[in-house]
């Protein structure tokens, strides 16, 4: 029997390793982490005594991972939300809390339903963890930050990325630490056999290099600014002439054939722009109506009659384009129901913004055809997905901007970066990004950075960049149907083996 010291020090140790696993979201090549991590989780389940201690367990190893890997929302909360340290500190546990009850769902269906052979049992925690990481995208308006599959983007599994996404790599990572996990399970003879046989499925696919389904589509010269204005001074009167001066100099005076500045790079309605800078943003499209270049310029726009919109403006020789972002962020950018009273308590300006349509145009710029997102909407590759359903318009490059100066100095910079190149993985697209404070990057269609800038320095990235025509297999089944294949694979493996499970009872 278990000793009631080490009963009590397992939930513990299973958050211990739930947080460590974080560093792979920041130092991909630990991405091993994860793998060991959730082996570890599966090699107590099993020796778990019930369904409810297994729940338990989960959770506790779901929650810290979530906590080490947001901790930094407490930053926006706190210091730019105005929320009292403890309120903040409150909220971001228990929204990790509240979302890891889907991995303590997930842990107390495999200890009632696993059957004691290390295969089976590796396919249902796969599917379980799966649906968890599903439900955590899906339900509500989703929060899948932190998703098991972006630990891999410098992984060898990464090459399977344009076959079946972050998910599907997610899930394969859950299969490997399930069998890893339950090689008690295995007879003697076969447990080095059946290891071996999972680490080279880990580091197989690099030697043979991922598929290209995607081909030139030429190259265009790029400049990305990053504006570097702390979150506390963004909106200040007394320091907002400095920058929008600042921001309307670097889009004139920048060198590549598309400009891109950062989310809310002018952080006023047109209204408030035309009182506080009169002529301004007139002066910006009268530059590029007139020059051989084009921008794309993070600005809100609206009224309270209209309602509001964090959106992108496209200015160019051609008529005026504009993308307004589709998924918004709670208590940021909307206010959920029931919960005024929360954001009434926080000091961010602007809460609640109008969704704009699910599958805008691109931006069309010498040849290429460019598709905006904003802040955090590329995690969602499901979504950027549906701009995929026709070839003949399907971009040939994303662009996002962001401001992830909410956040401070904190891993939320290169944790972003590290989606953004997943995506370019997923899609076999190169993804630009323009941000406040950081990442400013370069990524080409293979995930590779190509240029940077230092994190939390004003500056202009100058690079060139190569647009991709074709369709991923990910981008053609996600275009059509999201991410319901995965949902319907992980349903079907997870019913058959519960309804198996009677059968073959573990001893």
């Amino acid at each position: 029997m278990t000793s009631p010291w080490l009963r009590r020090a397992e939930p513990l140790a299973l958050a211990a390793l739930g947080a460590l696993q974080t560093l792979a979201f920041v130092a991909t090549a630990a991405w091993w982490l994860p793998v060991m991590g959730a082996a570890s989780l599966v090699w107590r389940l099993n020796h778990t005594g019930s369904a409810r201690r297994a729940a338990l367990l989960a959770w506790c190893y779901g929650t810290a991972w979530l906590l080490a890997g947001v901790w930094w929302l407490f930053i926006s909360l706190h210091r730019y939300g105005g929320l009292p340290a403890w309120l903040a500190a409150l909220a971001v546990f228990v929204l990790a809390a509240a979302l890891s009850l889907y991995m303590a769902l997930a842990g107390g269906l495999y200890r009632r339903w696993r059957q004691g052979h290390a295969g089976l049992d590796a396919l249902l925690f796969a599917a379980l963890w799966l649906l968890a990481e599903l439900a955590r995208t899906l339900i509500f308006t989703g929060f899948p930050w932190v998703a098991s599959g972006y630990a891999l983007v410098d992984a060898p599994l990464v090459a399977l990325a344009p076959w079946v996404g972050v998910y599907g790599m997610g899930a394969l990572l859950a299969f490997a630490a399930a069998v890893l996990g339950s090689l008690a399970q295995v007879p003697p003879g076969r447990r080095w056999l059946v290891a071996a046989a999972v680490v080279s499925g880990l580091v197989l696919p690099r030697l043979s290099g991922p598929v290209g389904f995607t081909a030139p589509a030429g190259t265009i010269s790029v400049s990305l600014l990053q504006s570097n204005v702390a979150q506390d001074e963004k909106f200040a009167v007394a320091r907002m002439p400095e920058a929008l001066e600042w921001v309307a100099r670097a889009l004139t005076e920048a060198r590549g054939e598309l400009v891109v500045a950062p989310e809310t790079a002018v952080p006023l309605l047109p209204g408030q722009l035309a009182d506080f800078a009169p002529g301004y943003w007139d002066a910006l499209r009268a530059h590029f109506a007139r020059e051989s270049q084009s921008a794309l310029i993070g600005v809100p726009f609206g009224d309270f009659d209209r309602g509001y919109t964090n959106s992108v403006a496209g200015l160019s020789k051609g008529a005026d384009y504009r993308y307004d972002k589709m998924h918004l962020v709670p208590f940021g950018e909307f206010i959920p129901t029931g919960f005024r009273w929360f954001t009434e308590l926080m000091n961010i300006p602007l809460g609640d913004f109008t969704r704009g349509v699910p599958n805008p145009p691109s931006f069309a710029v010498r040849g290429q055809r460019v598709a905006p997102n904003i802040c955090y909407e590329d995690l969602f590759g499901d979504e950027l997905a549906r701009r995929f359903g026709d070839a003949a318009t399907a971009p040939t490059l994303f662009a996002n901007v962001s401001n992830i100066g909410w956040f401070g100095n904190t891993i939320a910079i290169a944790q972003h970066l590290n989606i953004s190149r997943l995506r370019a993985l997923e899609f076999q697209r190169p993804m630009l990004r323009a941000t406040n404070t950081g990442a400013t990057a370069v990524i080409d269609h293979r995930g590779v950075v190509t240029a940077q800038l230092p994190p939390h320095t004003r500056g202009v990235l100058e690079g060139r960049v190569e647009g991709r025509t074709g369709i991923t297999p990910f981008a053609w089944w996600s275009a059509r149907f999201g991410l319901w294949p995965l949902v319907l694979l992980a349903v079907t493996l997870t019913a058959t083996l519960a309804l198996t499970a009677g059968r073959r009872r573990p001893a």
